[in-house]
């Protein structure tokens, strides 16, 4: 049964395909005559509807095909505009961090400039720890440089730390913001009106983001703004060295004796750059 039902429909494709001839050479052999008839405008019409009925799979087929190359077109198209914007966001990451650096170089010479009476040496921070990050940072200027244990290290806007271990090409400095207090000490003096009030940078006080002045030698002329500098008393460190303002006054946790609280000049937390206070200019020797 399924041969016969396939025969016949080849036989049907046959007949209809030699209809198809019979007619197109039919219809040009009229147009090559001179004489028009109704037969032939029949045969044109019927030549027509064949020609739409045969054409249009294809011209679907055709259009599929073109839809499709489109899509595929679009598709990658898309692929390199999301490549082109994944390389913007990062150029425009890349290039706030150089503006950020810049902007920080700049502050740091602006600081070195405020530091003509000493020796300095400028240095760049080239590791911190996560884990210690408000402890330690390491710089790449050590003995090389003329860099010596608990010299003073500058950010850009005031003190930050110490150096606490000198190597040949880097230091290590301890930052202000340790819990190590030892090396957090610093003799420093308040300034107000002319007057001055000397203490211990005894501490920093995470919670209230402040370093803690203790065991002042007065407890007048101090009030809130006032600038805090080294005193240079102790020996470790030279005088005049711009540390912050102060925020407040109190009690400490005894009652007994006042404590000043001192904002610190400039943020510890994004450092790239520094400056090393070997001595005083008319110094002479380490």
């Amino acid at each position: 049964m399924k041969s016969s039902k396939l025969s016949k429909k080849i036989i049907i494709t046959i007949l209809i395909i030699l209809s198809v001839i019979f007619l197109i050479t039919t219809t040009t052999m009229m147009r090559n005559s001179s004489k028009s008839s109704s037969y032939q405008s029949w045969i044109d019409d019927a030549v027509a509807m064949c020609d739409r009925v045969v054409s249009a799979p294809v011209r679907f087929i055709n259009s599929t095909v073109q839809a499709i190359n489109t899509m595929f077109a679009t598709f990658e198209e898309n692929e390199q505009l999301k490549k082109q914007i994944d390389n913007y966001t990062a150029l425009q990451a890349q290039n706030q961090a150089y503006r950020e650096e810049n902007q920080e170089l700049r502050e740091q010479l602006k600081m070195a400039q405020t530091l003509t009476n000493y020796e300095t040496v400028n240095a760049t921070v080239i590791n911190r720890s996560p884990d210690n990050w408000q402890n330690i940072l390491i710089i790449n200027a050590g003995k090389n440089k003329g860099i010596q244990d608990n010299m003073p290290v500058m950010g850009s806007k005031g003190l930050i730390g110490r150096v606490i271990q000198a190597n040949e090409t880097s230091s290590k400095v301890q930052l202000l913001t340790s819990s190590d207090n030892k090396t957090s000490h610093y003799p420093v003096m308040i300034q107000n009106d002319g007057k001055s009030v000397y203490g211990l940078l005894n501490r920093y006080s995470a919670e209230d983001n402040a370093y803690v002045i203790t065991q002042l030698t007065s407890k007048k002329n101090v009030k809130k703004g006032d600038r805090v500098i080294t005193s240079g008393l102790g020996g470790k460190s030279p005088k005049g060295l711009y540390v912050g303002k102060v925020m407040k006054i109190k009690k400490d946790s005894y009652g007994l004796n006042e404590e000043v609280y001192v904002k610190p000049a400039g943020s510890l937390y994004d450092v790239s750059v520094v400056t090393i206070v070997k001595r005083l200019a008319q110094e002479n020797g380490d």
